[in-house]
């Protein structure tokens, strides 16, 4: 395989089983003068997994400034570089996006190695609108925390995040307060060894009262567009007017076609009226 000299190949990595990588991807970095990493004892793991010997740079968060001009330098000079994240594809929540701005504005090529993505992979399986929002990591206080979700509640599509398991408890209280009426998958070590996956109303789940382990990708179900347009007060007038005519069943069939509202609520707000009719 022939690779394009003075290029950066972003590649992506397995998220956990190692043999979860595409057969490009293996012989592009073979063919790499140099890889960067986020973590060389991380990425010697699936190198040596694939037999893989080359000149490994270390460039992560802490370094990605002070590592630029060099990395620039290797390009100019017509090497072939591969970058690579500890799991996935990089520059999602992981570092290689200023690189990747760099090269772009000197017109270094980059070409993308696609593959595997706890992301999409959670996705996948999570039953949800694949209409969706991918954030990542929240943010780790309470007060920024509340900001971000108070603002991200209020789209309709379904949402992904990165949460530390440490953490799982003070993330899912919050969940409760701005994802009311939602559903949520917890994905837990996926595509290893302990890997499981965990389906709740987010209004029912129980916090965890044990530590759990491992690397956590969260999904929150699409938002329930009929009750965004639940207009109460026009459903009150309209039940008050038909339930002298029809029978609390037929009201309640009739509300429900012409408001497209939640069944459950047009019943209950039906026969709380008939209560009070009773018993006045």
């Amino acid at each position: 395989m022939k690779l394009s000299t003075k290029s950066l190949y972003i590649v992506s990595t397995p998220i956990g089983n190692l043999d979860d990588i595409t057969i490009r991807a293996i012989e592009v970095l073979k063919n790499s003068d140099i890889i960067l990493c986020e973590d060389t004892r991380h990425s010697l793991k699936l190198l040596n997994h694939l037999k893989i010997k080359k000149k490994l740079i270390s460039y992560h968060k802490f370094n990605e400034k002070k590592e630029l001009e060099k990395i620039i330098k290797y390009l100019n000079e017509g090497k072939i570089l591969s970058l690579i994240s500890d799991a996935g594809t990089p520059s999602l929540s992981d570092p290689g996006r200023l690189l990747i701005q760099t090269c772009i504005e000197k017109n270094i090529k980059i070409v993308p190695i696609p593959g595997a993505s706890s992301i999409t992979t959670s996705m996948s399986i999570s039953g949800f609108k694949d209409q969706f929002l991918f954030y990542g990591f929240l943010p780790k206080t309470e007060r920024e925390l509340e900001k971000t979700l108070s603002s991200l509640c209020k789209f309709s599509f379904s949402q992904v995040f990165f949460i530390p398991s440490i953490k799982i408890n003070f993330y899912l209280k919050k969940f409760k307060k701005f994802f009311s009426g939602r559903k949520l998958l917890i994905a837990k070590e996926l595509t290893k060894l302990h890997e499981s996956f965990y389906w709740e109303d987010i209004d029912k789940i129980d916090m965890f009262k044990t530590p759990i382990k491992g690397e956590l990708t969260v999904v929150i179900s699409e938002k329930n567009i009929k009750d965004k347009f639940f207009d109460e007060k026009k459903i009150i007038k309209k039940a008050k007017l038909y339930l002298k005519k029809y029978s609390l069943k037929d009201v309640v069939e009739l509300l429900f076609e012409s408001e497209k509202g939640n069944k459950k609520k047009i019943y209950q707000i039906c026969l709380n009226i008939k209560k009070d009719e009773k018993n006045n």
